[in-house]
Formats: structure tokens, sequence, C-alpha cells
């Protein structure tokens, strides 16, 4: 791991994850003993859009039961386990912080669906699996961490099956504006090496893959930062990303939202084909 990895987990890793969203979960009148993946959805489901982005997001992978999916980055597995649940598929996921992966391996335990989802600490420029493994491979919300973005995309062309697909959805630079920091990725621009979904597109190709389809989310992002700020004008609901982003949440939501509305930033969801035989 090298010295921005090692700042990036240390960004993201805040003590005992699971024990918090426990707490939260149990504040919000869910019951623990009967304990569901549907029911972390407003926590794991860290991504802009939440639950809804998944669901119109990873409809475009056709997948089943009997694919094996790769999650790039998977944080504490929400979208893992939804896909798992969903689709019936298996899914491997790895992360830089390991708090984040402690937190995804007892979550998928207390919601039964440990058959399904496996979790490791590694690197996504260094992925821990032979060559052409995997059926699909997904990564929600990463590489705005990452500088080395040829190496990102060659590893997972490298684990994918010929004509196999990639779901990169990301947080993009967009064409004004200024990105204002913190953000829920970087507390400074030391940390977030944003590129255009021009820049995206050509190093996705050029890593083997073939980009199929394209989506700025620009506007249902903003959607979804205003709606959050209506639903917390009296506070902060028990459980939410707040849980894993600390006291200054507030402030980088309102960033990104900034971001969103002057142009500065663009969430953006491309599916890729694995180019090969």
């Amino acid at each position: 791991m090298d010295n921005l990895e090692h700042a990036v987990a240390r960004h993201y890793g805040r003590g005992d994850i699971a024990g918090r969203i426990l707490e939260a979960l149990k504040a919000a009148g869910v019951d623990l003993d009967r304990l569901k993946p549907d029911d972390l959805a407003p926590v794991d489901e860290f991504h802009i859009g939440g639950r809804a982005a998944s669901e119109q997001v990873l409809a475009r992978l056709a997948l089943n039961k009997d694919h094996h999916v790769l999650d790039i980055g998977c944080g504490i597995g929400g979208t893992a386990r939804y896909m798992a649940q969903a689709y019936g598929c298996r899914v491997s996921g790895i992360d830089l912080t390991p708090e984040f992966i402690e937190a995804a391996i007892t979550l998928s335990k207390r919601t039964g669906i440990a058959d399904k989802v496996a979790f490791q600490v590694a690197s996504a420029l260094a992925l821990p699996f032979d060559d052409a493994s995997f059926d699909a491979a997904i990564t929600f919300h990463v590489a705005m961490n990452i500088k080395d973005r040829p190496a990102l995309y060659r590893e997972a062309a490298r684990v994918l099956k010929p004509g196999a697909l990639l779901c990169v959805y990301d947080v993009m630079r967009g064409a004004t504006g200024a990105v204002r920091y913190p953000t829920p990725w970087a507390e400074t621009a030391e940390t977030s090496h944003l590129i255009t979904p021009d820049e995206t597109q050509k190093l996705l190709e050029q890593a083997g893959f073939s980009v199929q389809d394209m989506e700025d989310r620009t506007a249902a992002g903003i959607a979804f930062f205003r709606e959050r700020q209506a639903a917390s004008a009296d506070g902060p609901s028990p459980l939410g990303a707040h849980l894993l982003l600390g006291a200054g949440a507030q402030e980088k939501f309102e960033n990104i939202l900034k971001g969103l509305e002057e142009g500065a930033l663009a969430p953006v969801a491309m599916i890729a084909r694995r180019v090969g035989d």
C-alpha cells in the first residue's frame, strides 16, 4: 500500500463501524434479530442516489445466479449485499479500509447473506484474483481517490472474462466551477483525483474495454441531495451516511450539492465490455 492508499484508508477508517450502525438500527426500532439487507440501505448504499441508483445502474448488467461479480472498493458491503439478494449472484468485494471490511463481514453475517458474499482488504491496483475470474465487475464511487487510473482499469480488465461487463459509477470532473472541499471522499484536493467522463472513457478503452453506455446522473444527484436536505431539516435520522463520515458529514454533503449545481462535479455511470474472444 503506497502513501496515497494509506491516506485514503485513514480517511475512511473510523473505529467500530458495524457497532455504530447496529446501535442506530436499534434506535430506529429495527429488530436486530431479524435484520435484513434492505434495513441497511440508508447507510450502506454509500454513493449518490443510494439504493435507487443501485437498482437503476445495476439493472444494465443483467446479472443472474450463475454470475460471480467483483465489487472493487466495496466499502461496508451494501451494494454487494444488494446484488446477492436481488440477483442471487455471488459477490467478492475488496476495499483498502480494514474497518470497512470488518463491517462488511459483520453486517453480512447479521443479515444472513454471508454465504453469497466474501470480503477482503486489498488494493484495486493489485487485485488478489486470477486472470479472467469474474463474470462482471462494478466500482461505485471509488476512482475519485485513485491517481493511477490506468492501473485501476487494467486490473479490472485482467480479472474479467472476455466479453464481461464492468459498471463504473463515479463522481467525475464537471465542465465548470471549482470543487469545494471537504467532500465525502477527501478532506482536501491532495487525495482527490477527479477526471472527466471523456478521459475516463479513453482510459477504459486503452485498458481493453469498449464503452457501451454512458449516463450523466447529475440531475438525479441534485434531486437526491435536495430531498436529503429537506428530510434532515429537523436533524439527521438515526441511520445514514453520517455514521461513516463523522461530524463533518453535513458540510461534505452540502459541498457535493453545490458542486453538482455549479457544474464542477458530475456523477456518471458507464457500462464497459471487456474486449476479447
